[in-house]
């Protein structure tokens, strides 16, 4: 986007529904009303709904649901989280993206941002529905002082993080189920996958991405689909801004992440749980088998009671399903 109507944008963004006249538009960025106009043109064609009332002005009447960098930073609190913000119309994976930009050594905090994918995935390699306009597909790499051992924490911080901030916009009860699963109204909303870079020479965590795939339009799921994911828009039957909500995650992202070690917010993430008490099976590679959810200890571990007794589960180890009991 050219610096005029990233200019005029931000402006706008700062205040919607707020009518800017052209003259005042082109005496603050020193261009002509011309120039002014061609960029408002270009903006709207690009789909920004900004409306221009002869003798009133422009105004920026809503986000149109696409992903901009102005509209986000214009509800963006943080110090390091989004300082760096990179916008595509389509990748393959965020995930990707990060990572090559982490292994040249972009700043801490840096986020990649797609309107869909082409090849989203979760953990296993297992495809993430990515269609264009109807979702969140995000990735922050960070460079964290921490063990490699971890890293399941971050993604439990995550988790409760993008939780909160979903709950913050919306009227929406967000579930997790462990460890990067958020679930509204017993379907999947959200998937979170953390990938970490590990030191040659060190052994210790290089960096960490955490990728972020939210479905938030009015979606219809392919059939496979349909019983077991969902939408924010489906559930809420509310319009939902792309653009607010990725400045509330980040938001919400550093403040966690700045008491992370404490382990507080593991508290939220056992009250947010869609497993605990619940029957399970879990799925490793020696073979299905059923348990009951017992509890999230201090490190981030689910904790199961088995006919053999109770055991401790990394997420590396098992992937989890409910029981069709419950």
């Amino acid at each position: 986007m050219s610096t005029l109507k990233t200019h005029i944008l931000s402006v706008l963004a700062e205040h919607p529904g707020e009518y800017f006249s052209g003259g005042a538009l082109a005496g603050q960025f020193g261009v002509s009303r011309n120039a002014v106009w061609k960029a408002i043109r270009q903006l709207q064609s690009e789909g920004y709904a900004i409306e221009g009332i002869t003798n009133k002005g422009y105004a920026l009447l809503s986000d149109s649901n696409i992903i901009s960098e102005a509209c986000i930073r214009h509800n963006l609190l943080t110090r390091t989280f989004g300082k760096n913000i990179y916008i595509y119309p389509e990748l393959d994976s965020t995930n990707v993206t990060a990572k090559a930009l982490a292994e040249q050594k972009d700043a801490h905090g840096t986020v990649i941002i797609a309107d869909s994918q082409r090849s989203g995935r979760g953990r296993y390699g297992r495809p993430f529905f990515s269609p264009k306009k109807s979702g969140i597909y995000m990735s922050l790499f960070l460079r964290p002082q921490l063990k490699p051992e971890q890293a399941l924490l971050i993604t439990s911080c995550a988790a409760v993080a993008v939780a909160e901030a979903i709950e913050k916009l919306y009227p929406l009860n967000v579930q997790i189920k462990w460890v990067n699963d958020l679930y509204v109204n017993q379907k999947k909303v959200c998937g979170i996958l953390t990938e970490a870079g590990i030191g040659f020479e060190n052994s210790q965590l290089d960096y960490i991405v955490i990728g972020i795939g939210i479905n938030t339009g009015a979606v219809t799921f392919p059939e496979e689909l349909r019983q077991i994911a969902t939408s924010l828009e489906n559930e809420s039957g509310i319009s939902i801004s792309r653009n607010r909500l990725i400045a509330e995650i980040l938001n919400r992202l550093e403040s966690r992440f700045e008491t992370m070690t404490d382990g507080s917010f593991l508290h939220e993430s056992r009250r947010r749980s869609i497993l605990l008490g619940k029957e399970i099976l879990v799925i490793s590679a020696n073979g299905t088998y059923p348990a009951k959810a017992a509890e999230i200890d201090d490190h981030g571990f689910l904790v199961i009671e088995t006919s053999d007794g109770r055991k401790t589960l990394s997420s590396g180890e098992v992937s989890i399903r409910l029981s069709p009991s419950n």
